[in-house]
């Protein structure tokens, strides 16, 4: 027997013996139901949707109560298991793709709204409750929750806390950070923690603001308290064209500049708008490179107030086109296409590879230009999506990763399209976290101290690293490694990440 053959068997056996110790440890503490461990069991678990990297745990665990999510935590604390928990899997960094070594905790089954109190205008509820469930659940009482991500039919409250998603409406209404009050749940250890709190203000050090986007290595969330606004009385959106990206991008910063903060303000290129006509057939202008969806609500006077505003500095920004929808039906039809841009997009490709990153709005044509010329680089095609308003960019970069040499090139493409993103001033993820996609460039843009603050705070937090492994914040030796490569023009993935 060869030494390669006789490590793999030795590994093998270790993996069959970790698991028989972990099944022991958990099949106690869940019922026969909520504890799978055989393979054609935890497949469906074993990416996010970023397809690209797949890795099965060794077990998946879905608890039902509080007292089983504490007492799974507790038995691989002890244990010195990895834990990476899970909601709908809807992520797009692969911020809960499992550990090899270790058990997914899935929460799909914290799905109830625990109670809505339209007088403080605030929900409760588990996490995993569907984004849109929360504002269907609030209608009866004219609220609804204002973060609205284009998965919001099935992302759920729990991942959004991770990732603090945002939305087309995140311009003027904010981030998930800016609509939870608190948030409860447990540590590494399996005790229970809440941060934040129900008044104005929270006593001591604002550990909120740290546990939203903490990409679930800080905690596990099993509720929050959010907050319910009013439905607006009216909303209406424009649909702008522009012959040029560089006049739609600097439409954008103009509309800004003017003072005015829309509902809404997204921008699509050619190529995204006809993927997005063709699939639900939104009423787009194809002959225009770009457009922009700009949207106005509050009151009747309000809209028509700032619709008017809005049309003059569009038309003086260049555009070609304008069209105001009419009726909410309208609306709807309008937004349509932006809020399936990603299915869409999935209808070109076998696969495709959405980037995340955030630039000053006044960059927005200078990177649009540069991934079009990355396009002939990598020999590969990109759409292009932005919450354009604060300037975050979803470039789809379209690709097959049955084809490896494809896949190289797009982890290469990304790469380029996060690092010229800082170079513009900007940074490497806006609100689909860093997962395992965004490591390497974690290194470009943090410095080695910065990222030691970083593994100080989850040290604090986990000391001994169970919860999420191997994401968010690389080590210095990764960093050193991916320095390397980059002269070589290579890029460096996940060490522990099968790539398909």
């Amino acid at each position: 027997m060869n030494a390669p053959t006789a490590a793999a068997e030795t590994g093998t056996l270790q993996n069959t013996e970790r698991k028989a110790e972990i099944l022991r440890r958990l099949q106690p503490l869940l019922p026969s139901h909520a504890l799978l461990w055989q393979a054609e069991d935890t497949t469906p678990y074993e990416c996010d949707g970023l397809t690209a990297y797949r890795q099965r745990p060794l077990a998946v665990a879905l608890p039902e109560t509080e007292a089983q999510v504490a007492a799974v935590l507790k038995a691989c604390h002890a244990l010195g298991v990895p834990v990476v928990a899970r909601g709908a899997g809807t992520g797009l960094s692969g911020g809960a793709m499992p550990h090899g070594q270790g058990v997914t905790l899935s929460l799909a089954k914290f799905n109830r709204i625990q109670r809505i109190d339209p007088l403080a205008r605030t929900a409760v509820v588990q996490c995993g409750v569907r984004n849109l469930a929360i504002s269907e659940a609030a209608a009866p009482h004219g609220l609804y929750y204002a973060p609205d991500p284009s998965s919001q039919i099935a992302c759920t409250i729990g991942g959004n806390v991770a990732e603090n998603s945002g939305g087309v409406h995140c311009l003027k209404y904010g981030l998930t950070l800016h609509n939870v009050l608190q948030v409860r749940g447990y540590t590494a250890e399996g005790e229970p923690v809440t941060f934040g709190g129900t008044a104005l203000d929270a006593p001591g050090l604002d550990l909120l603001s740290l546990v939203v986007g903490s990409e679930g290595m800080l905690a596990v969330v099993t509720e929050v308290t959010v907050k319910l606004l009013p439905k607006p009385q009216l909303a209406r959106c424009i649909m702008a064209s522009f012959n040029d990206v560089r006049r739609a991008g600097d439409a954008v910063a103009a509309v800004i500049a003017a003072g005015i903060i829309p509902a809404g303000l997204e921008m699509m290129d050619k190529p995204m708008t006809a993927a997005a006509e063709d699939f639900v057939h939104a009423g787009y202008d194809l002959n225009a490179e770009a457009i922009l969806l700009c949207e106005s609500d509050g009151t009747p006077e309000e809209v028509e107030e700032e619709i008017g505003r809005m049309e003059a500095v569009l038309r003086g920004a260049g555009a070609t086109a304008m069209s105001v929808s009419r009726d909410e039906a309208e609306r709807l039809r309008f937004w349509s296409g932006r809020k399936n841009a990603f299915p869409a997009s999935g209808r070109l490709s076998p696969d495709y590879m959405c980037m995340d990153s955030t630039i000053p709005r006044k960059r927005l044509a200078d990177v649009l230009l540069a991934i079009q010329q990355m396009e002939g680089k990598y020999g590969l095609r990109c759409a292009n999506v932005f919450h354009a308003g604060d300037g975050n960019l979803h470039p789809l970069i379209l690709f097959d990763a049955n084809d490896p040499d494809q896949l190289h090139r797009a982890e290469l493409f990304g790469a380029d399209i996060l690092e010229t993103s800082v170079a513009m001033g900007g940074t490497v993820t806006g609100e689909h976290g860093v997962g395992v996609e965004k490591l390497n460039s974690m290194c470009v843009q943090f410095t080695p101290e910065e990222r030691e603050a970083m593994f100080a705070v989850k040290r604090a937090f986990d000391p001994a690293g169970g919860l999420n492994p191997g994401k968010v914040i690389p080590t210095l030796q990764r960093c050193a490694e991916y320095g390397k490569l980059v002269v070589r023009g290579g890029v460096l993935p996940h060490p522990e990440l099968p790539r398909f």
